[in-house]
């Protein structure tokens, strides 16, 4: 449940931040920029708010992608490595972005359990982590294919694409908790005043929590439908599906590590259970074995 109040709050915050800036800018220039002063709904007005609102925070949320996930893990970039498995790690990751088509991600290594992410803002401009925990516990053979995962959603886009999907959520939120705030002020409680109503301003606030939540089901679902092409790219990069099942099979009897919300939809495993699956960003370790099986 963490994880899932986490989510919300941090796409909440980017767009609280952002109409309170909005606002404020409207306040001084005296710009009624999500046209909903007066007694008519200027839906125009308010698409266009929405849409910078939505997808502003998507993009924000993007571009500092990489330094947040480095901060919130810990994970130390290889800038020169300094032993073996430090030069073997860089070597699998150049030869999996060779093969891929991408630039040469940033590799690093952080502290923790079993788990690895990929992020960053382009395809060309990545960073490819992995923990402590899982080098300790796999094979080589394993761990190249979970970098062949994490390269595969660098080379699918899904870090762009999650942030698109993202902003179209975004946009829906802010866009229908303010027409449906808006009919409640002004039809139900007969509001007819020039300025909106404590009965907008209430129904916004728990209107963007309500929506948010559904919004992060929908985006979830989209995660893990992403999880399906990484672990089919790994087997591409591999030459067989065989090493990731193996990874997969060995991740599945361990507990995952815990990835801060920026990148957990970009790791390797996540253990979802009962209503929590609808917001888990990663199917079931079955349904991703059993589909990399299909492929023969």
């Amino acid at each position: 449940m963490k994880r899932i109040a986490l989510f919300v709050a941090t796409n909440l915050a980017i767009i609280v931040v952002l109409m309170l800036f909005l606002n404020i800018l409207g306040a001084v220039f005296g710009i009624n920029f999500a046209g909903i002063g007066g007694r008519q709904l200027d839906f125009g007005a308010l698409a266009v708010f929405a849409l910078v609102v939505g997808f502003t925070g998507s993009f924000i949320s993007l571009l500092i992608s990489k330094p947040m996930a480095k901060w919130s893990t810990g994970a130390q970039p290889i800038d020169q490595p300094r032993n073996a498995m430090e030069a073997w790690l860089v070597d699998v990751v150049r030869k999996h972005a060779q093969k891929a088509g991408i630039g040469m991600p940033e590799v690093a290594i952080y502290e923790g359990e079993p788990n690895a992410f990929a992020t960053g803002a382009s395809r060309n401009s990545a960073l490819v982590a992995v923990s402590t925990g899982l080098l300790q516990s796999m094979s080589k053979e394993e761990v190249e294919a979970v970098l062949g995962h994490e390269i595969g959603h660098v080379a699918n886009g899904d870090m762009v694409t999650m942030t698109l999907i993202q902003g179209v959520m975004n946009t829906f939120v802010v866009f229908l908790s303010r027409v449906i705030g808006w009919v409640v002020d002004r039809v139900i409680l007969k509001n007819e005043s020039d300025a909106p109503g404590m009965g907008y301003w209430v129904s916004v606030i728990v209107l963007d929590i309500a929506l948010g939540f559904l919004a992060a089901i929908v985006v979830a679902w989209f995660s893990r439908q992403r999880e399906f092409r990484a672990d089919a790219a790994s087997a591409n990069l591999m030459g067989s599906p065989r090493p990731m099942i193996n990874a997969l099979a060995r991740l599945g009897g361990m507990e995952p590590g815990e990835l801060p919300q920026q990148v957990k939809a970009m790791g390797i495993n996540s253990s979802p259970s009962g209503m929590l699956a609808l917001f888990s960003t990663h199917p079931p370790i079955e349904q991703r074995i059993a589909a990399l099986q299909a492929r023969g």
